[in-house]
Protein backbone atom coordinates (compact mmCIF):
# COMPACT_ATOMS: atom_id res chain seq x y z
CA UNK A 1 0.00 0.00 0.00
CA UNK A 2 1.55 3.21 -0.84
CA UNK A 3 1.38 6.91 1.21
CA UNK A 4 -1.41 7.84 -1.03
CA UNK A 5 -3.05 4.80 -0.87
CA UNK A 6 -2.83 4.66 3.03
CA UNK A 7 -3.70 8.11 3.42
CA UNK A 8 -6.74 7.80 1.94
CA UNK A 9 -7.95 4.56 3.45
CA UNK A 10 -7.18 6.43 6.88
CA UNK A 11 -9.43 9.29 6.40
CA UNK A 12 -12.23 6.68 5.03
CA UNK A 13 -12.18 4.33 8.39
CA UNK A 14 -12.44 8.29 10.00
CA UNK A 15 -15.81 8.73 7.99
CA UNK A 16 -17.33 5.73 9.31
CA UNK A 17 -16.32 6.54 12.79
CA UNK A 18 -18.01 10.11 12.41
CA UNK A 19 -21.12 8.68 11.05
CA UNK A 20 -21.18 6.17 13.52
CA UNK A 21 -21.09 9.76 16.04
CA UNK A 22 -23.70 11.02 13.79
CA UNK A 23 -26.43 8.08 13.99
CA UNK A 24 -25.81 7.92 17.72
CA UNK A 25 -26.64 11.81 18.01
CA UNK A 26 -23.87 11.86 19.54
CA UNK A 27 -14.97 31.44 0.67
CA UNK A 28 -17.82 32.25 -0.65
CA UNK A 29 -16.64 30.33 -3.77
CA UNK A 30 -19.40 28.47 -4.84
CA UNK A 31 -18.09 24.89 -5.94
CA UNK A 32 -20.26 22.62 -8.37
CA UNK A 33 -21.32 19.50 -6.75
CA UNK A 34 -21.79 16.09 -7.22
CA UNK A 35 -24.86 14.32 -6.20
CA UNK A 36 -25.92 13.07 -2.94
CA UNK A 37 -25.72 9.60 -2.08
CA UNK A 38 -28.83 7.57 -3.02
CA UNK A 39 -31.04 6.98 -0.20
CA UNK A 40 -30.90 3.48 1.53
CA UNK A 41 -33.68 1.11 0.28
CA UNK A 42 -35.10 -0.81 3.66
CA UNK A 43 -36.90 -4.01 3.84
CA UNK A 44 -40.82 -4.14 3.63
CA UNK A 45 -41.55 -5.87 7.17
CA UNK A 46 -45.52 -4.53 7.01
CA UNK A 47 -46.26 -8.70 7.24
CA UNK A 48 -44.13 -9.67 10.31
CA UNK A 49 -44.02 -6.27 12.20
CA UNK A 50 -47.54 -4.50 13.98
CA UNK A 51 -48.28 -1.05 12.94
CA UNK A 52 -46.38 1.23 15.05
CA UNK A 53 -48.45 4.06 16.75
CA UNK A 54 -48.02 7.29 14.90
CA UNK A 55 -48.97 10.47 15.95
CA UNK A 56 -50.75 12.28 13.88
CA UNK A 57 -49.28 16.10 12.83
CA UNK A 58 -49.95 19.38 14.35
CA UNK A 59 -50.75 22.52 12.58
CA UNK A 60 -48.40 24.20 10.83
CA UNK A 61 -47.16 27.74 13.63
CA UNK A 62 -44.57 28.80 11.39
CA UNK A 63 -42.83 28.21 7.68
CA UNK A 64 -39.61 29.68 7.62
CA UNK A 65 -37.15 30.42 4.85
CA UNK A 66 -33.25 29.08 4.97
CA UNK A 67 -30.88 30.84 2.30
CA UNK A 68 -27.97 29.25 0.55
CA UNK A 69 -25.74 30.40 -2.47
CA UNK A 70 -24.15 26.80 -2.96
CA UNK A 71 -25.49 23.82 -5.12
CA UNK A 72 -28.38 21.51 -4.35
CA UNK A 73 -26.21 19.11 -3.38
CA UNK A 74 -23.46 20.76 -1.88
CA UNK A 75 -21.93 19.69 1.85
CA UNK A 76 -23.29 22.40 3.05
CA UNK A 77 -26.65 22.56 1.66
CA UNK A 78 -26.87 19.02 2.81
CA UNK A 79 -26.38 20.04 6.24
CA UNK A 80 -29.33 22.50 5.91
CA UNK A 81 -31.61 20.23 4.94
CA UNK A 82 -30.69 17.74 7.96
CA UNK A 83 -31.24 20.69 9.73
CA UNK A 84 -34.82 21.54 8.25
CA UNK A 85 -35.79 17.99 8.78
CA UNK A 86 -34.78 17.62 12.49
CA UNK A 87 -36.69 20.57 13.16
CA UNK A 88 -39.99 19.18 11.49
CA UNK A 89 -39.34 16.61 12.83
CA UNK A 90 -39.07 17.15 16.78
CA UNK A 91 -41.99 19.91 16.40
CA UNK A 92 -44.40 17.10 15.15
CA UNK A 93 -44.59 19.58 12.14
CA UNK A 94 -45.28 22.53 13.58
CA UNK A 95 -41.96 24.84 12.26
CA UNK A 96 -41.04 23.78 8.99
CA UNK A 97 -37.89 25.61 7.47
CA UNK A 98 -38.13 25.64 3.31
CA UNK A 99 -34.47 25.67 2.16
CA UNK A 100 -33.89 27.85 -0.96
CA UNK A 101 -30.46 26.59 -2.42
CA UNK A 102 -27.93 27.77 -5.56
CA UNK A 103 -28.52 32.05 -4.82
CA UNK A 104 -32.03 32.04 -4.94
CA UNK A 105 -32.40 34.94 -1.94
CA UNK A 106 -29.42 36.33 -2.91
CA UNK A 107 -25.53 36.38 -2.78
CA UNK A 108 -23.64 35.94 0.74
CA UNK A 109 -23.83 39.86 0.97
CA UNK A 110 -27.04 40.48 0.35
CA UNK A 111 -28.45 37.04 2.55
CA UNK A 112 -26.28 38.35 6.07
CA UNK A 113 -28.23 41.87 5.31
CA UNK A 114 -31.43 40.62 4.72
CA UNK A 115 -31.30 38.56 7.68
CA UNK A 116 -30.41 41.64 10.06
CA UNK A 117 -33.69 43.11 8.87
CA UNK A 118 -35.63 39.93 9.17
CA UNK A 119 -37.15 39.57 5.69
CA UNK A 120 -34.74 35.77 5.54
CA UNK A 121 -35.11 33.87 8.90
CA UNK A 122 -32.16 31.58 8.38
CA UNK A 123 -29.35 31.90 6.10
CA UNK A 124 -25.68 29.52 5.76
CA UNK A 125 -22.91 31.99 4.76
CA UNK A 126 -18.91 32.02 5.15
CA UNK A 127 -17.78 34.27 7.92
CA UNK A 128 -16.01 37.20 5.50
CA UNK A 129 -19.22 38.87 4.69
CA UNK A 130 -20.55 38.35 8.60
CA UNK A 131 -17.23 40.17 10.15
CA UNK A 132 -18.62 43.35 8.71
CA UNK A 133 -20.90 42.98 11.82
CA UNK A 134 -18.52 40.96 13.99
CA UNK A 135 -15.29 41.84 13.76
CA UNK A 136 -13.76 39.15 15.82
CA UNK A 137 -14.61 36.66 12.92
CA UNK A 138 -11.30 38.34 11.12
CA UNK A 139 -9.22 36.14 13.18
CA UNK A 140 -10.96 32.83 11.61
CA UNK A 141 -9.74 33.79 8.04
CA UNK A 142 -5.50 34.10 9.05
CA UNK A 143 -3.66 31.72 6.69
CA UNK A 144 -2.02 29.15 9.37
CA UNK A 145 -4.00 29.88 12.08
CA UNK A 146 -4.93 26.27 13.02
CA UNK A 147 -2.47 22.91 13.39
CA UNK A 148 -5.22 20.40 11.54
CA UNK A 149 -9.19 19.82 11.20
CA UNK A 150 -9.09 18.60 15.09
CA UNK A 151 -8.08 21.69 16.24
CA UNK A 152 -9.99 23.77 14.54
CA UNK A 153 -12.96 21.91 15.40
CA UNK A 154 -12.01 22.10 19.40
CA UNK A 155 -12.05 26.39 18.29
CA UNK A 156 -15.07 25.69 17.17
CA UNK A 157 -16.97 23.94 18.93
CA UNK A 158 -15.42 25.44 22.31
CA UNK A 159 -15.52 28.42 24.41
CA UNK A 160 -14.29 30.39 21.71
CA UNK A 161 -16.67 29.31 18.68
CA UNK A 162 -19.33 29.81 21.41
CA UNK A 163 -18.40 33.57 22.11
CA UNK A 164 -17.91 34.31 17.98
CA UNK A 165 -21.44 32.85 17.39
CA UNK A 166 -22.77 34.99 20.68
CA UNK A 167 -21.10 38.17 19.03
CA UNK A 168 -23.32 38.34 15.86
CA UNK A 169 -26.08 38.96 18.33
CA UNK A 170 -25.37 42.65 18.44
CA UNK A 171 -26.32 42.93 14.97
CA UNK A 172 -29.67 41.32 15.03
CA UNK A 173 -28.47 37.89 13.92
CA UNK A 174 -28.34 34.84 16.15
CA UNK A 175 -25.76 32.07 15.51
CA UNK A 176 -26.28 28.48 15.40
CA UNK A 177 -23.83 26.35 14.45
CA UNK A 178 -20.49 26.14 12.25
CA UNK A 179 -19.69 24.11 9.34
CA UNK A 180 -16.77 22.67 7.28
CA UNK A 181 -15.56 24.10 3.91
CA UNK A 182 -12.24 21.89 4.17
CA UNK A 183 -9.03 23.31 3.88
CA UNK A 184 -7.14 25.09 0.94
CA UNK A 185 -3.80 23.95 -0.47
CA UNK A 186 -1.48 24.57 -3.42
CA UNK A 187 -1.48 23.14 -6.43
CA UNK A 188 0.78 24.13 -9.90
CA UNK A 189 1.56 22.39 -12.84
CA UNK A 190 5.71 21.87 -11.36
CA UNK A 191 6.43 19.91 -8.01
CA UNK A 192 6.23 22.36 -5.30
CA UNK A 193 7.27 20.89 -1.84
CA UNK A 194 8.78 23.52 -0.08
CA UNK A 195 8.46 26.95 0.28
CA UNK A 196 11.88 27.44 -1.24
CA UNK A 197 9.76 26.07 -4.76
CA UNK A 198 7.66 29.25 -4.69
CA UNK A 199 9.76 32.09 -5.81
CA UNK A 200 8.92 32.76 -9.81
CA UNK A 201 5.90 30.47 -9.48
CA UNK A 202 2.33 32.37 -10.66
CA UNK A 203 -0.33 31.47 -8.47
CA UNK A 204 -3.84 32.92 -9.05
CA UNK A 205 -5.56 33.88 -5.90
CA UNK A 206 -8.52 35.50 -4.41
CA UNK A 207 -8.66 39.07 -5.11
CA UNK A 208 -8.00 40.19 -1.48
CA UNK A 209 -4.96 41.75 0.07
CA UNK A 210 -4.73 38.64 2.39
CA UNK A 211 -4.63 35.99 0.22
CA UNK A 212 -2.45 38.19 -2.30
CA UNK A 213 -0.45 38.44 1.02
CA UNK A 214 0.25 34.56 1.11
CA UNK A 215 1.78 34.21 -1.76
CA UNK A 216 3.83 36.85 -1.41
CA UNK A 217 5.82 35.86 1.73
CA UNK A 218 6.64 32.85 0.24
CA UNK A 219 8.01 34.42 -2.89
CA UNK A 220 5.83 33.83 -5.02
CA UNK A 221 3.70 36.13 -7.55
CA UNK A 222 -0.32 36.22 -6.91
CA UNK A 223 -2.37 36.81 -9.44
CA UNK A 224 -5.97 37.80 -9.39
CA UNK A 225 -8.56 35.83 -11.50
CA UNK A 226 -11.66 34.61 -11.29
CA UNK A 227 -12.64 30.90 -10.48
CA UNK A 228 -14.11 30.00 -13.92
CA UNK A 229 -10.59 31.12 -15.84
CA UNK A 230 -8.32 28.93 -13.79
CA UNK A 231 -8.51 26.00 -15.87
CA UNK A 232 -7.84 27.59 -19.26
CA UNK A 233 -5.35 29.93 -17.57
CA UNK A 234 -3.46 26.96 -16.29
CA UNK A 235 -3.64 24.95 -19.56
CA UNK A 236 -2.16 27.89 -21.73
CA UNK A 237 0.56 28.86 -19.31
CA UNK A 238 -0.59 32.59 -17.92
CA UNK A 239 -0.20 30.77 -14.49
CA UNK A 240 1.19 28.08 -12.93
CA UNK A 241 -1.13 27.30 -10.53
CA UNK A 242 -3.93 27.68 -8.02
CA UNK A 243 -5.25 26.67 -4.67
CA UNK A 244 -8.68 25.65 -3.18
CA UNK A 245 -10.07 22.47 -1.17
CA UNK A 246 -9.40 18.71 -2.86
CA UNK A 247 -13.18 19.25 -3.42
CA UNK A 248 -12.87 22.33 -5.79
CA UNK A 249 -9.76 20.91 -7.44
CA UNK A 250 -11.21 17.62 -8.40
CA UNK A 251 -15.29 19.17 -9.43
CA UNK A 252 -13.34 21.95 -11.59
CA UNK A 253 -10.61 19.17 -13.23
CA UNK A 254 -7.76 21.40 -12.17
CA UNK A 255 -5.73 18.23 -11.47
CA UNK A 256 -5.85 17.49 -15.42
CA UNK A 257 -3.42 20.49 -16.00
CA UNK A 258 -2.06 20.97 -12.63
CA UNK A 259 -1.15 17.66 -11.51
CA UNK A 260 0.58 18.82 -8.29
CA UNK A 261 -0.45 19.57 -5.15
CA UNK A 262 1.33 20.59 -1.99
CA UNK A 263 -0.93 19.84 1.33
CA UNK A 264 -0.30 23.18 3.16
CA UNK A 265 -3.38 23.57 4.59
CA UNK A 266 -2.62 27.13 4.72
CA UNK A 267 -6.55 28.33 5.63
CA UNK A 268 -9.34 26.34 7.18
CA UNK A 269 -12.04 29.62 7.07
CA UNK A 270 -15.45 27.67 8.51
CA UNK A 271 -19.13 28.29 7.40
CA UNK A 272 -22.03 29.82 9.53
CA UNK A 273 -25.62 28.79 10.02
CA UNK A 274 -27.36 31.66 11.22
CA UNK A 275 -31.07 32.85 12.41
CA UNK A 276 -32.64 36.53 11.85
CA UNK A 277 -33.47 37.28 15.61
CA UNK A 278 -36.56 38.42 14.96
CA UNK A 279 -37.31 34.79 13.51
CA UNK A 280 -36.44 33.29 16.72
CA UNK A 281 -38.15 35.96 18.80
CA UNK A 282 -41.22 34.42 17.57
CA UNK A 283 -40.12 30.99 18.93
CA UNK A 284 -41.05 29.83 22.51
CA UNK A 285 -38.09 29.10 24.73
CA UNK A 286 -38.80 25.11 24.08
CA UNK A 287 -38.47 26.10 20.54
CA UNK A 288 -35.41 27.73 20.16
CA UNK A 289 -33.86 25.30 22.24
CA UNK A 290 -34.63 22.53 19.84
CA UNK A 291 -33.65 24.66 16.82
CA UNK A 292 -30.21 25.47 18.36
CA UNK A 293 -29.74 21.57 19.15
CA UNK A 294 -30.67 20.53 15.61
CA UNK A 295 -27.96 23.13 14.10
CA UNK A 296 -25.67 21.24 16.69
CA UNK A 297 -26.90 17.52 14.89
CA UNK A 298 -26.85 19.13 11.66
CA UNK A 299 -23.15 20.19 11.93
CA UNK A 300 -21.93 16.34 12.75
CA UNK A 301 -24.10 15.24 9.90
CA UNK A 302 -22.71 18.39 7.28
CA UNK A 303 -19.05 17.58 8.43
CA UNK A 304 -19.32 13.96 7.89
CA UNK A 305 -20.54 14.41 4.14
CA UNK A 306 -17.97 16.88 3.65
CA UNK A 307 -15.34 14.03 4.54
CA UNK A 308 -17.30 11.44 2.22
CA UNK A 309 -16.71 14.15 -0.34
CA UNK A 310 -13.21 14.90 0.29
CA UNK A 311 -12.78 11.48 0.42
CA UNK A 312 -14.30 10.68 -3.06
CA UNK A 313 -12.50 13.69 -4.65
CA UNK A 314 -9.23 12.49 -3.73
CA UNK A 315 -9.59 9.14 -4.76
CA UNK A 316 -10.76 10.04 -7.93
CA UNK A 317 -8.17 12.74 -8.90
CA UNK A 318 -5.59 9.74 -7.89
CA UNK A 319 -6.62 7.58 -10.85
CA UNK A 320 -4.82 10.60 -13.13
CA UNK A 321 -1.56 8.91 -12.81
CA UNK A 322 0.12 12.33 -13.13
CA UNK A 323 -0.96 13.51 -9.92
CA UNK A 324 1.57 13.61 -7.09
CA UNK A 325 0.10 14.74 -3.82
CA UNK A 326 2.67 16.09 -1.76
CA UNK A 327 2.48 15.81 2.52
CA UNK A 328 4.52 18.65 4.01
CA UNK A 329 6.64 17.98 7.52
CA UNK A 330 5.33 19.52 10.75
CA UNK A 331 8.53 21.59 10.90
CA UNK A 332 8.25 23.01 6.92
CA UNK A 333 4.24 23.96 7.90
CA UNK A 334 5.64 26.05 11.06
CA UNK A 335 7.93 27.43 8.33
CA UNK A 336 5.46 28.21 5.98
CA UNK A 337 3.52 29.50 9.25
CA UNK A 338 6.76 31.93 10.40
CA UNK A 339 6.71 33.63 7.44
CA UNK A 340 2.84 34.58 7.32
CA UNK A 341 3.24 35.68 10.92
CA UNK A 342 3.55 39.98 9.54
CA UNK A 343 0.01 38.93 7.98
CA UNK A 344 -1.52 38.17 11.82
CA UNK A 345 -0.30 41.25 13.04
CA UNK A 346 -1.67 43.50 10.38
CA UNK A 347 -5.48 41.68 9.76
CA UNK A 348 -5.66 40.69 13.05
CA UNK A 349 -4.60 44.13 14.66
CA UNK A 350 -6.99 44.23 17.84
CA UNK A 351 -7.77 40.63 18.31
CA UNK A 352 -4.27 39.75 19.14
CA UNK A 353 -5.71 37.98 22.06
CA UNK A 354 -8.79 35.70 20.76
CA UNK A 355 -5.19 34.60 17.87
CA UNK A 356 -3.32 33.96 20.80
CA UNK A 357 -6.39 31.81 22.49
CA UNK A 358 -6.66 29.70 19.23
CA UNK A 359 -3.30 28.85 18.68
CA UNK A 360 -2.88 28.14 22.06
CA UNK A 361 -5.97 25.77 22.21
CA UNK A 362 -5.15 21.75 22.47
Amino acid sequence: MNRRTAKVFAIMLAVVLMFSLVACGGQPETTPAPAAPAPVETPDTSETEEPADTQEPAAVEHIFRLAETNAVDHPTNIGNLEFARLVEERTNGRIQIEVFPAGQLGDETAVVQELVMGTIDFGRVSVSPVSTFSPGLNAMQLPFLYRDADHMWAVLNGPIGEELLAEVESAGLVGLTWYDSGSRNFYTNTLLETMDDFPGVRIRMMDNRLMMGIVEAFGGTPIAMGLGEVYGALQTGVIDGAENNVIAYESWSHYEVAPYMLMTGHLRIPEILMASRQAMQQLSAEDQAIIKQAAHEAQLYQRAYWTVREVTAMENVLQNPDVVITEMSSAEWQRMADAVAHLHAEFGEGHEELIERIINTR
